[in-house]
């Protein structure tokens, strides 16, 4: 039987907790949903379907999870805080046999589940706000790519996430993401739907998988290479950065300014403005060797 617990109440939390004697950690991020329509919504963006085995991020007491539940999938949870995977195990899902936790920091357990494993076919979680960018890179530069991720973030990294060229927050994290993902903000959540009441909005960023990346195999550890030179000063140009990034190593500076000129690019742009194709074709100069 589903624990049938409020989860919408800041009193009945605050009892659980105080019942196994546990306060709430500001090191580890912890704010409550305590919305149920909010809940419904991120597992709704999930489109799961019975069977499928998805990765939960920062599950707490399980408020999200026994949303995901009645979909009939498993769980593989990750929770870094000994008193809520207590709760978990002991309480919340102690008769869910499709619920299974993995206790610790995500950052730190995750690679070894994905290796034992392979990738899931969804990742949710709200994640907490001083690592989620750390966490959804962790997953991306791994090449962990479940077909569907939907992430509770701070507004600001959900911002960065669905950024677009020309923006302030384009960023290598962008790019990063959007290489294999159509990444949208898919609502956004008040400080009163938590519990405490964060100091920020937070927003649900949808990432649905692309039927083809937009970056081949080969390609990929160039571009990403050439990307994060290109950003290493954002107010620099990028003649600036290529000149003075790794890359500059592996190639000439004369192939590198001829695959700005044939790839049709000014050396006085900055990276800001520069979309992934733009960034794919200096890439793919480089790597034919100009020609």
């Amino acid at each position: 039987m589903m624990w049938d617990f409020p989860y919408d109440s800041p009193q009945a939390i605050t009892h659980l907790l105080g019942e196994y004697g546990y306060a709430l950690s500001k090191k580890f991020g912890q704010n409550f949903l305590i919305s149920s329509s909010a809940r419904e919504r991120i597992a709704a963006l999930l489109h799961l379907e019975e069977n499928e085995h998805i990765w939960e991020i920062g599950p707490g007491i399980g408020a999200l999870t026994h949303a995901l539940l009645p979909y009939h999938v498993t769980i593989t949870a990750f929770e870094i805080d000994h008193g809520f995977s207590t709760i978990l195990r002991n309480r919340a899902c102690v008769d869910e046999p499709r619920f299974h936790l993995v206790e610790g920091d995500v950052l730190k357990t995750w690679k070894s589940q994905f290796d034992e494993e392979g990738t899931p076919d969804a990742i949710c979680g709200n994640l907490p706000y001083n690592v989620g960018s750390i966490c959804i890179g962790r997953f991306l530069e791994s090449q962990c790519h479940p077909t569907r991720m939907v992430f509770t973030l701070q507004k600001e990294v959900a911002d960065r996430l669905a950024a677009q060229p020309g923006s302030k927050q384009w960023s290598t994290l962008a790019i990063l993401a959007q290489i294999d993902y159509d990444v949208t903000t898919a609502f956004l959540i008040r400080p009163g739907s938590f519990f405490p009441p964060p100091n920020v909005d937070s927003a649900v960023v949808s990432m649905q998988k692309l039927d083809k990346p937009m970056i081949s195999d080969h390609l990929r550890p160039l571009f990403l290479q050439l990307t994060a030179d290109l950003f290493t000063q954002r107010r620099k140009t990028i003649r600036n950065n290529l000149l003075r990034g790794k890359l500059i190593h592996r190639y000439p500076k004369e192939m590198m300014l001829e695959a700005l000129s044939k790839s049709g690019i000014s050396e006085q742009e900055r990276a800001e403005n520069l979309g992934i194709e733009p960034i794919a074709a200096i890439a793919e100069a480089l790597h034919h060797g100009i020609g």
